[in-house]
């Protein structure tokens, strides 16, 4: 089972009961989802749908969904432009993506197309719904030991599908304060903000202040932004670390 990285950076779910939507080609998928999704405290109701263009009429309809989970290869788009085409329509949405692919390639496109997580179709009920949780919740859920492998590749022997939105450790990063880098430099590596706090002997609350001062620092208003942010800059915060 794999580990997720949890980050949260705003609360405003909390206790708010969410209209969730399920999309997937197959039933049983979709049985399943529902079936865990049932078991969440804070959820409204549940549709689903089989095919992408039905996933769109869905959310067309029912405005008050408040999250979408959705199988990453759906009837009716290729994989990642159905993506970024649910991202522009319904942009205020958050979007969690479930897979059966379980590589480092495939979990990063889907962080530069803004999901707040990621779930590989091998994950267990406990850990789908903790996943799901704390999407709720306002936080950010991807499979960690996949993100770990993403950082011992080669960025030379990555497929260049998308041009990446890094920022450039000598301008930007050097903004930021150590504590800030370290903050940084751990989500990227995939540590939950608990996680972090023990590391660094601070507390909880301190981490997500850190936190707060990057995202200001860096312009990254949005879980979105800062994850993304992080996790594709990995390799530049640990260099940067080295000279703060």
């Amino acid at each position: 089972m794999s580990s997720a990285l949890s980050m949260e950076v705003e609360t405003s779910g909390i206790g708010t009961p969410v209209s969730i939507l399920i999309a997937d080609d197959h039933w049983v998928v979709r049985e399943s989802l529902k079936h865990v999704a049932r078991t969440l405290r804070n959820w409204n109701e549940i549709e689903e749908a089989s095919s992408f263009d039905e996933a769109l009429a869905v959310l067309e309809r029912n405005p008050t969904i408040g999250l979408v989970v959705i199988d990453l290869m759906m009837p009716g788009a290729a994989a990642f432009p159905g993506l970024q085409e649910l991202r522009s329509r319904f942009p205020a949405i958050p979007v969690v993506v479930i897979s059966v692919y379980e590589d480092p390639e495939h979990v990063l496109e889907a962080i530069r197309h803004g999901v707040v997580g990621y779930i590989p179709k091998s994950a267990g009920a406990a850990q789908i719904k903790q996943a799901l949780s704390r999407v709720i919740a306002g936080e950010v859920s991807f499979p960690r030991d996949i993100l770990a492998r993403a950082h011992v590749t080669p960025e030379a022997e990555r497929p260049d599908t998308r041009q990446p939105a890094r920022v450039e450790p000598q301008a930007d990063l050097r903004l930021l304060t150590r504590r800030e880098t370290e903050v940084l430099a751990a989500l990227g590596r995939g540590e939950a903000l608990q996680d972090i706090a023990d590391m660094l002997d601070i507390s909880r609350q301190t981490v997500r202040v850190h936190l707060g001062n990057a995202m200001k620092k860096l312009a990254t208003p949005t879980r979105e932004a800062v994850i993304r942010l992080a996790v594709e800059n990995s390799t530049q915060l640990q260099q940067a670390l080295a000279v703060k």
